[in-house]
């Protein structure tokens, strides 16, 4: 118990020292507290025609404003806009080694790691139920079949999430609190997590779309277990041989050492090697490989949000998590406007977006501070109209 208070209390101290001055920016990065893949010796190397955008130049020399610090277009099998400008007391502040937080878009690379791990034999399907894991033993997660933990559709919208609590990771339910701050599951191990009272016996409501941190934190912890020791072999696999990063990758830890259920979504890269996934993930689908399957299959039993509008966030910003209808696999899919097109979207906090338009076979990445860029004009309007 000692233990775990202590962990409590460690990782609400990170999380408030990593927003003390950008508020968008994930928690702290720290190297002994990561799932390392290394950068390969064979990294794929882009070819550009670069251009101007207009646009996206003035909203790249706005920063302070926009928030808005780097964007990559690739199309027709090159970069043909590449734009940043990281403000120096940013860089001095929060990055190291030009790594960028993914924040949520670090779910739907759970979820690409999760088909890989299908597809190498580790778990059966997306169909598969989650038993035999003494974590989630006694709680609504237990004996799920995985795919509606893919699609948010749990069932525990009682407890956390989105469509009743307004934010995805806090348990405003929960009276344990550290420092009059109320527990936030991407701070604490998934195993101390399921061990509160809170969800000791929970049950399961009705299976709707209830966006929330925690079920992906489930199903990283989930394979983790079902990979045992080859885990980190899976990540060298996906990012080293697969996707070919050049760069090292990292998916963060909620404890400071191997601790049952300690991993966490969170993901860094570098601003190339996220489209360096991106580039795999779109060649994944259009060659038809294991992973693309998988990938096709979470297209299949994607489900609807049921959102009321698509008139931005509270704030009035919008981005592609905000202007989808449908959820599958961690992914945003079905983009207001463009639904008749295969277009797959990531989303994080802050404006991090990566969009990939299978059909037309252009990416989209795009890694802000913060949220105020006209994402309309330039990356909806881009990817509607192409060129």
């Amino acid at each position: 118990m000692k233990k775990a208070i202590l962990i409590l209390v460690l990782g609400l101290l990170l999380n408030t020292n990593a927003q003390a001055k950008h508020k968008t920016f994930d928690y702290p990065f720290l190297h002994w507290n990561t799932f390392e893949a290394k950068g390969s010796e064979n990294h794929y190397k882009f070819q550009s025609n670069l251009r101007e955008d207009k646009d996206v130049l003035k909203e790249i020399k706005n920063t302070k404003k926009t928030g808005l610090i780097s964007y990559l277009l690739f199309e027709d099998g090159k970069i043909v806009i590449d734009e940043s400008d990281i403000p120096i007391k940013i860089q001095r502040d929060r990055i190291i080694d030009g790594l960028l937080p993914s924040h949520s878009m670090g779910k739907s690379l759970v979820s690409y790691v999760t088909g890989h791990a299908i597809c190498e034999g580790y778990i059966s399907s997306v169909d598969e139920r989650l038993t035999g894991w003494d974590v989630i033993e006694n709680t609504l997660y237990e004996d799920q079949v995985l795919i509606d933990l893919l699609n948010m559709t749990a069932g525990d919208q009682k407890y956390i999430g989105e469509r009743n609590y307004r934010t995805d990771n806090i348990l405003h339910k929960v009276k344990i609190k550290i420092r009059n701050k109320p527990i936030n599951v991407n701070t604490i191990p998934l195993k101390d997590v399921m061990g509160l009272n809170f969800f000791q016996n929970s049950k399961k409501s009705s299976s709707i779309y209830n966006y929330n941190a925690l079920v992906t934190n489930i199903i990283m912890n989930y394979v983790i277990f079902k990979t045992g020791d080859d885990w980190e072999k899976l990540l060298h696999k996906v990012f080293n041989e697969h996707v070919k990063v050049k760069d090292n990758v990292y998916f963060h830890q909620t404890a400071p050492y191997p601790f049952k259920g300690s991993g966490r979504y969170s993901f860094y890269a570098t601003r190339y090697d996220y489209l360096r996934i991106a580039k795999t993930i779109m060649e994944d689908w259009n060659n038809n490989t294991c992973a693309g399957k998988y990938l096709k299959t979470i297209y299949e039993r994607r489900i609807n949000k049921n959102k009321k509008s698509y008139d931005g966030d509270r704030s009035g910003q919008f981005d592609v998590a905000g202007y989808t209808k449908k959820y599958g696999g961690q992914f945003h899919f079905d983009i207001i406007g463009l639904t008749k097109r295969k277009i797959l979207g990531m989303s994080g906090a802050g404006g991090q977006n990566i969009i990939i338009d299978f059909d037309r076979k252009r990416i989209i990445v795009v890694n802000t501070i913060d949220k105020h860029y006209n994402w309309k004009k330039i990356v909806y309007r881009t990817i509607k109209k192409g060129k």
